[in-house]
Formats: structure tokens, sequence, C-alpha cells
């Protein structure tokens, strides 16, 4: 079982930039798909990005492409999202999760989220 928890969100005004972390806990990190969800104000979760596990393939939802890019340090137990060009669309609370299958569907396990605010 992997326990996450984010931290990096706050509030910036549009064209700023942002980076998200995720910090896992356990020992096998590099055996986890990690991803990054978002969920803006009344609307359902969506998908944002991922990466396997050992950081050779990475995968982005057309919205973001191009301004985020996530990435991971497996010595560090940590996953990252770097938010660039940030848009008052980005908000939202963005969630980090983790499975061990190696492109996974669904994700297992989730943080707690981070608020991402982008307004003037």
């Amino acid at each position: 079982q992997v326990q996450l928890v984010e931290s990096g969100g706050g509030l910036v005004q549009p064209g700023e930039s942002l980076r998200l972390s995720c910090k896992a806990s356990g020992r096998t990190f590099s055996s986890y798909a990690m991803a990054w969800f978002r969920q803006a104000p009344g609307k359902e979760r969506e998908f944002v990005a991922a990466i396997t596990g050992l950081g050779r393939r990475t995968y982005y939802d057309d919205s973001v492409k191009g301004r985020f890019t996530i990435s991971r340090d497996n010595a560090k137990n940590t996953a990252y999202l770097q938010m660039n060009s940030l848009k008052p669309e980005d908000t939202a609370v963005y969630f980090c999760a983790a499975d061990m299958a190696y492109l996974p569907s669904s994700y297992a396990y989730w943080g707690q989220g981070t608020q991402v605010t982008v307004s003037s």
C-alpha cells in the first residue's frame, strides 16, 4: 500500500507557473505508475497526466499538452507536475494517484488534493 501527499498548490495569475509535488510512502515507488487528475467546482474529476514507473513514457490530456510536464524522482519517492502558462480554466483541486499496473485504466491510491487557483 502507498500513501500520497500533494503539495505546491496556490494562487497565481494567468500566464504564471506552479510545480506540484506528490510524495509517496513506501519502498517500491518505481513499481507504481503515477498520475495527476483535477476536479473543478461542479465538474467531474478529469485526467491530466501520467507517467510510467521508470519514467520512460508520459501521457497528457490535450488541454495541457505543451504547458504541463509530469516527471518523477524515484530516489525521492516523488512525482511532479510542472504547470506553465496557467489559465483560469486550470483552476481546480489537483490530485495525484498511483497504481501498480503499467498503464492503469483506474488508480488504486489517491492523495488528498491541493488547490490551484488561477486568477487575476
